[in-house]
């Protein structure tokens, strides 16, 4: 079976939950002989192909960026015929120019979106979007949610909830592998013991600016790994407030990445907005057993990290809050090793790339074979 995933970026040029949930998926399905393809774009001048962690990456060039989303031209061009190539359309959403390209094939492929967030930031132009959302979504054959949090707190899956399956993300072991005694040596060197890690993208749903105010309240360490648009001002809120323990080190290799892993003492995810679906880095604290904290705003971030069991569940917004969780945490080791292992557990029972393939196999062949009767 041939899949094209539809999405707006890839590695090394973007790197996100999404693009880190397609690598994952489509390396592990792989072994039950499903051919994966991607269509993606880059800023470039014309069209290439690539081979990216075994999956075949189609770029196409950027033409303009409108409302944080890309458009090609030649990638709308060339669609159908590209797409004509595969069994199964996989989309990736929120990604409206690709509602574009489905609306564009002559031939109805059977196709599926994976549902990764509502649209939270752009609500005026979503409005004047929801005709297309609308004939999209209703056009897919399924829509999977990747959480049951996610499913029953969204306006927009709640119209479409006959077509909706639940499957949530999942990852590799291979992650977990140890790190390097290099490695770790180097980051145990650079930074504080028993730190606070944050890993992601430095984006304005994250909640980094409400973890930093909460970093004013208590003298713990805080690791801050990832980059992105808000790196400069959230730096120059640091010096403002002059917090001596707060350390980015921006984005690192994998290894570097579980190295850090290791080293932490816990997981933070201070996420106030919608936009954070579930929090792939969530799952990845799990795989090391580490306990959680991060902050009830009805998503599956609260399906992930369970309150009391795996971590602490908040208020979003709330410095004070989050800086509370850290005490508790710090202040009873016990139990936040306790939340460590029940994290770890959680993890092998829900959350595993293998679990995750599984699932996706099976509804590729439902919706071809219904397709098919059709």
């Amino acid at each position: 079976m041939k899949v094209l995933h539809v999405y707006k970026g890839f590695f090394p040029h973007e790197i996100g939950g999404v693009g880190e949930f397609i690598r994952q998926l489509t390396l592990t399905i792989k072994n039950d002989g499903i051919e994966s393809h991607l269509l993606a774009l880059k800023t470039d001048n014309h069209y290439s192909q690539e081979t990216i962690d075994g999956i075949n990456v189609h770029w196409y060039p950027i033409n303009c960026n409108f409302a944080s989303t890309p458009f090609s031209i030649s990638a709308y061009r060339n669609f159908n015929n590209l797409a004509n190539q595969f069994d199964l359309i996989h989309y990736h959403y929120p990604y409206p120019f690709a509602d574009l390209l489905h609306k564009s094939l002559n031939l109805k492929k059977p196709s599926i979106v994976t549902y990764h967030s509502d649209i939270v930031k752009q609500k005026f132009l979503s409005k004047i979007y929801m005709p297309l959302q609308n004939q999209f979504l209703n056009e897919v054959d399924k829509i999977v949610a990747t959480s049951p949090q996610y499913c029953n707190t969204s306006k927009v899956l709640q119209k479409y909830k006959h077509k909706v399956c639940i499957i949530p993300i999942g990852l590799s072991d291979e992650l977990s592998k140890e790190p390097s005694d290099m490695s770790v040596q180097k980051w145990s060197k650079k930074l504080p013991s028993r730190f606070f890690l944050f890993v992601g993208a430095l984006r304005y749903y994250k909640g980094l600016h409400i973890l930093l105010k909460a970093a004013r309240l208590n003298d713990y360490p805080i690791v801050i790994l990832g980059d992105g648009a808000l790196k400069n001002k959230l730096h120059k809120q640091k010096e403002k407030l002059n917090l001596k323990n707060v350390h980015f080190v921006g984005n690192l290799s994998d290894e570097d990445k579980v190295a850090l892993y290791k080293l932490s003492y816990a997981v933070i995810l201070p996420s106030h907005l919608r936009s954070e679906a579930l929090g792939v880095s969530l799952i990845e604290a799990q795989m090391h057993k580490k306990p959680l904290i991060s902050c009830e705003i009805g998503t599956g971030t609260s399906y992930v990290n369970i309150n009391k069991e795996t971590g602490l569940v908040v208020p979003p917004n709330n410095p004070k809050a989050l800086s509370d969780a850290m005490t508790y945490l710090k202040e009873n080791k016990d139990e936040a090793s306790e939340m460590g292992q029940k994290s770890f557990d959680r993890f092998k029972n829900i959350f595993t790339a293998d679990k995750m393939a599984q699932s996706y196999l099976e509804l590729y062949k439902d919706v071809l074979s219904r397709k098919l009767i059709k």
